[in-house]
């Protein structure tokens, strides 16, 4: 039985390493490396009377990690200029109007088309690295990195399978 509806042939997953990140309706320069979209529900772990040795469970509050992106150090100023967002510090304020934005993260198939979409709301930067830690004995790229929080990602289901040739 084929493991993909459009593609019949595909027997392949899609890599880790082909992805984009997008706001403002732009791709972000750059993004080298992304955590995983994570969600948690905690448990309720209740007993009824008089049934002492079975635990009943139960959805609890759900829980949406923080993404931490990164990318080399360069003149594009995009996480810098988000991060300002939240915190600027020669206005020592921030901007309530957009410092939230929502982001895109699409998986890219070997063509790198668009194959997978997730799209996730009210992000906000609780924290912006401007450099790495800098050591002349290294031989690496120096990296930067927001975390960015949420409150939740669905899965872009207009989107559909890229059909392949």
């Amino acid at each position: 039985m084929p493991q993909f509806s459009v593609n019949t042939n595909r027997m392949d997953p899609y890599k880790k390493f082909q992805f984009r990140v997008k706001w403002d309706g732009k791709i972000v320069a750059g993004v080298s490396k992304m955590s995983p979209l994570t969600r948690t529900t905690g448990v309720i772990t209740h007993r009824e009377a008089g049934d002492s040795n079975i635990d009943r469970k139960s959805p609890g509050r759900t829980h949406y990690t923080p993404i931490i992106l990164e990318r080399g150090v360069t003149h594009d100023p995009e996480f810098e200029a988000w991060a300002n967002l939240v915190y600027n510090k020669g206005t020592e304020s921030m901007s309530l109007k957009n410092f939230r934005k929502d982001i895109v993260i699409e998986l890219l198939n070997e063509a790198r088309v668009p194959a997978i979409a997730y799209k996730v709301f009210r992000c906000w930067v609780s924290q912006f690295t401007a450099l790495p830690e800098l050591d002349a004995e290294a031989n690496s790229v120096a990296i930067q990195s927001i975390t960015i929080e949420h409150e939740g990602w669905e899965r872009d289901t207009s989107l559909a399978e890229p059909k392949e040739t």
